[in-house]
């Protein structure tokens, strides 16, 4: 192979991977995760959203009222928007 031959070859892979990160980073926009060490703080930051506690661990966030609301290490106060966008899901405990 030339190195002129070479040149416009590998340019061509380089244009192609820009065009794919480019189209890549468009498709992704989540909202970013908040979290709080405090129910009032995570209240503050989201005064028209409820507040849910947010086990990171299991990936689960519960509602006020539930028996694992505001327990554990690995957990944190969120919005329930910011944790519903960020694909985290409800536990069922308690709400029977």
């Amino acid at each position: 192979m030339t190195r002129r031959g070479f040149r416009r070859w590998s340019g061509g892979i380089a244009l192609a991977g820009a065009i794919m990160v480019g189209a890549g980073s468009a498709e992704v926009s989540a909202t970013p995760l908040t979290p709080f060490r405090y129910e009032a703080q995570a209240q503050r930051h989201c005064p028209h959203d409820k507040v849910v506690w947010l086990d990171f661990r299991k990936g689960i966030y519960y509602r006020k009222g539930q028996k694992r609301y505001g327990g554990g290490f690995d957990g944190s106060f969120v919005c329930l928007n910011e944790a519903r966008d960020g694909r985290y899901r409800r536990s069922l405990l308690g709400l029977r």
